[in-house]
């Protein structure tokens, strides 16, 4: 995959990956950046609906090529749209989210709440432009942040961890620790924005060649039944979960906590509320939902790949320790 810097090289990587006619897909919010596209679709939603990503499907018709501009709903709906129709992605992520990385997608069934998804999708080369942060609010910037920070953290002790995965994984944990303070501190300081995007595709990296865990799969099942912010609910999984694989992942906590520079449960909880993350009643889950959720993380993949069995009965007694 591609991958280059400055909003300016999207026009020449389309014209060397020979995209023509290239669909935006986005939401409202960036609807106005101009961008070397032939149409645009901007109804993308948050957690990608089923609906939404029908009609961006409709609207990719006549085009060779798909550019997704926004978070992880805007890149998730392309590479929905390239897994039905073949066609390539390039994504400009606004957020810290990594899913330009993976060929792997998220959609919800609103109606049931649950989060399912897909892969297949071809992804052929990522953007990055640190100004298109500059205007994320302290919620998104923050919660994002967590999620790549999650994917460096279950990275290193998933059980397809590698590596190669390992390298990029404390690298990003590296970066993203130092530098979202720094950012949540002062949202303008554009060298922050710079290195904390830096340290979110180290992460998203990390993500693509070792995978997820159970802190992502109690994320994604609170995520589909309630439709909350995947960041935040990272934010707030990613601590338990840490602490639930600290007998089986001691080493893999040591090199984390090393590169976060303190105990690796401690500073996640610490960077979490700098981001205003703590607990889930926060966010509007009902006590009384919990064993649901937990039921529905269980047979997740991310679950099923931790490196320690988890009941749901115990990621029951996870998510009450947060809420």
């Amino acid at each position: 995959m591609k991958v280059r810097w400055g909003l300016d090289s999207l026009e020449p990587l389309l014209r060397e990956l020979g995209i023509a006619e290239a669909l935006l897909v986005t939401s409202r919010r960036w609807t106005d950046l101009v961008l070397p596209v032939a149409r645009t679709f901007d109804g993308v939603q948050r957690h990608s609906p089923a609906a939404s990503v029908r009609a961006a499907v409709a609207a990719a018709a006549g085009a060779d090529g798909l550019v997704a501009v926004g978070g992880g709903s805007a890149i998730d709906t392309a590479k929905a749209v390239s897994a039905e129709t073949g066609l390539p992605v390039v994504s400009v992520p606004s957020t810290y989210s990594g899913s330009e990385w993976t060929s792997t997608f998220g959609i919800r069934d609103e109606e049931r709440g649950v989060k399912g998804g897909g892969s297949g999708a071809t992804l052929v080369g990522i953007v990055y432009e640190p100004l298109l942060t500059l205007s994320l609010p302290t919620g998104e910037t923050g919660g994002t942040a967590m999620n790549a920070l999650a994917h460096c953290a279950e990275a290193l002790y998933v059980r397809g961890h590698n590596p190669d995965g390992d390298r990029h994984a404390i690298s990003g944990a590296r970066l993203i620790g130092e530098w979202l303070p720094r950012v949540l501190d002062d949202p303008e300081d554009r060298r922050a924005r710079t290195q904390l995007m830096v340290g979110a595709a180290e992460a998203g990296e990390a993500l693509a060649l070792s995978g997820l865990a159970l802190g992502h799969a109690m994320a994604q099942a609170l995520g589909g039944r309630f439709g909350l912010p995947h960041g935040a609910a990272n934010a707030i999984c990613l601590p338990p979960a840490l602490r639930f694989n600290r007998l089986v992942a001691v080493d893999a906590l040591s090199r984390l906590g090393a590169a976060l520079r303190g105990d690796a449960v401690e500073r996640t909880q610490k960077l979490a509320r700098l981001g205003g993350f703590e607990r889930l009643r926060d966010l509007g889950v009902p006590e009384d939902e919990l064993e649901d959720v937990a039921e529905a993380a269980a047979v997740r993949g991310g679950a099923r790949a931790n490196p320690r069995p988890a009941s749901a009965d115990e990621i029951a007694d996870l998510l009450r320790s947060v809420w």
